[in-house]
C-alpha cells in the first residue's frame, strides 16, 4: 500500500535519477550510533501473546473468527511479511485454537520463512480459489451463528466471495478489535521505534550539514536515503520540500533548488524490523526573515501545546483542538483553513507510518499508556513557504515521552 507521501517521493525520485557528482561521497564522516544496535525483532512469544489477546477480545465480542489479508496487520499477529497481489495470502484466526494460513502452494515455503506462530498452512493451487480454503477453515471452526470479523483493509473481492457462499454468520469489521491490540505498544516495540528514530535524527543532522546552494530536492533526498541506510535504518521515505513547495504538506512536482533564503523542509522516516520513525525539520538556508522566524517559533510552540495537553484518558482529538485554538489566536486559520494548519496535528505510528488513533478534531479515542503518535502541527502559507516540525512520542502514566528531543531553534533545527 503506497501512501500519498510515498507516491510523491517516488515521483520526485523518477524525475531525477542521476546523482550529482558532489553527492558520490559525503564531505563529512557519517555519525556513529553508540547504543541500541542489537535491538531484536519481535519474538515468537510476543506474537503468540498477541494472538491470545485478540482471541480473548473476539470471544468477548461474540466473534467466531477473523480474516486478515497480507499487510501490516498480518505481520503484527503472525510475523508473516508478505505483499499483496492478485494471489491471496491471508490468515484465518478462530476465537479458539490455532490460526490457519491460506497461501498459494508455490509460495508456501517463502511464507513459512517469516511465520512466527503455531499455525496450519492450507495452500491453494493456481486452478483453485483461496476463498474456498478460507470457507473450509471457517466451517471447521464452527463459526455458523457467530460473527465473522474482517480486517478493514481486506479487499472487496475476498469478502464478496465469502458472502456468496452463504455462510450462516454476520460479517463485521475487525477494526475495533485490531485497534485494541495494535494501538498499545509493548516495550519491545518501543525499543524498535526508538532505534528507528535515533537513526533518522542522526541522518538528518548529518544531511543538514551537507546542504549547499544549487542542490535540488532530489539531491538532498538521495543523500538522506544513503545516510539512513548506512546507519542501519532502511529509509521508508525522504520527502524534501524547498522554497514555495514547503507550503504544500506533500510537496510539488515543480523543480526547486537551494538558494539564499530557501526554506528547507525535510520529512523523513526509517524502519527497524518493520517499526517506523517519522521526523520533520525545517530551516532556512542563509539568513531567515523575521516572518520565517516568527512562523517557526509558532510551530515549535504548537508542538509543546500538543504535548502539554496529553494526559491519560484525554480524547486524542483534544490535542488537535488545543493547538488549533492557539493558532487561531495567533491569526492562523481558523480551523483547517489556509494560511494555517490544514492537516491533523498528528497520527498513530508503529508498523505503519500512519495508523490509528489520530490527533484530529473529533477523535474521541482516550489516551492510554503505550500509545504512540507523531506531533507535527505545521503552518502553511500558499505562495510563500511552510514550516513543519515533527517528533514522535509515546504515552506513559506520567505523561508523554518523546523519542527525539524537539528542535531547539530555527538556528539549531536538529
Amino acid at each position: 500500500m503506497i501512501s500519498k507521501r510515498g507516491f510523491l517521493a517516488g515521483a520526485m525520485a523518477s524525475a531525477g535519477m542521476a546523482l550529482a557528482p558532489r553527492l558520490q561521497a559525503a564531505a563529512s564522516p557519517l555519525p556513529v550510533l553508540s547504543a541500541g544496535a542489537d535491538v531484536k525483532p519481535i519474538s515468537p512469544e510476543e506474537h503468540a501473546a498477541r494472538i491470545a489477546r485478540l482471541q480473548g477480545l473476539m470471544r468477548a465480542a461474540g466473534v467466531g473468527a477473523m480474516i486478515v489479508e497480507s499487510g501490516s496487520t498480518l505481520r503484527y499477529f503472525t510475523g508473516i511479511r508478505w505483499g499483496r497481489s492478485e494471489r491471496v495470502t491471508a490468515v484465518v484466526i478462530p476465537a479458539e485454537g490455532d490460526a490457519v494460513v491460506v497461501t498459494p502452494a508455490f509460495e508456501e515455503p517463502s511464507v513459512r520463512e517469516t511465520l512466527r506462530i503455531p499455525a496450519e498452512v492450507r495452500p491453494w493451487n493456481e486452478d483453485e480459489d483461496p476463498e474456498a480454503r478460507m470457507i473450509g477453515v471457517l466451517r471447521d471452526s464452527k463459526v455458523a451463528g457467530r460473527k465473522l470479523a474482517i480486517e478493514p483493509t481486506t479487499r472487496f473481492f475476498i469478502v464478496d466471495a465469502l458472502k456468496r457462499d452463504g455462510l450462516d454468520c454476520e460479517i463485521v469489521s475487525g477494526e475495533g478489535l485490531i485497534a485494541q491490540c495494535r494501538q498499545i505498544k509493548s516495550p519491545a516495540e518501543l525499543a524498535l521505534m526508538q532505534r528507528a528514530n535515533d537513526i533518522t535524527l542522526a541522518a538528518l543532522r548529518h544531511v543538514h550539514g551537507e546542504v549547499r546552494a544549487g542542490m535540488t530536492q532530489q539531491d538532498i533526498a538521495d543523500l538522506m536515503d544513503k545516510t539512513s541506510a548506512a546507519l542501519g535504518g532502511p529509509p521508508e521515505f525522504s520527502l524534501v520540500l524547498l522554497n514555495e513547495a514547503s507550503a504544500y504538506p506533500h510537496g510539488s512536482h515543480k523543480p526547486q533548488a537551494v538558494r539564499e533564503g530557501s526554506v528547507i523542509l525535510m520529512d523523513c522516516g526509517a524502519q527497524v524490523h518493520g517499526y517506523q520513525s517519522d521526523i520533520s525539520r525545517s530551516w532556512v538556508f542563509g539568513e531567515p526573515t523575521a516572518r520565517q522566524r516568527k512562523v517557526w517559533n509558532t510551530v515549535r510552540r504548537g508542538q509543546e501545546i500538543a504535548l502539554e495537553t496529553a494526559r491519560i484518558g484525554v480524547p486524542v482529538g483534544v490535542l488537535d483542538d488545543a493547538v488549533r485554538s492557539f493558532y487561531t489566536r495567533e491569526g492562523w486559520g481558523p480551523g483547517y483553513r489556509l494560511p494555517g494548519l490544514s492537516h491533523r496535528t498528528g497520527h498513530g505510528i508503529g508498523l505503519d507510518g500512519h495508523e490509528s488513533a489520530y490527533l484530529v478534531h473529533g477523535d474521541a479515542t482516550p489516551l492510554q499508556e503505550g500509545m504512540c503518535f507523531s506531533d507535527e502541527p505545521g503552518l502553511y502559507i500558499p505562495g510563500e513557504f511552510g514550516i513543519r516540525l515533527e517528533d514522535c512520542w509515546y504515552m506513559t502514566a506520567g505523561g508523554p515521552k518523546l523519542f527525539t528531543p524537539l528542535a531547539k531553534s530555527l538556528d539549531q533545527p536538529i
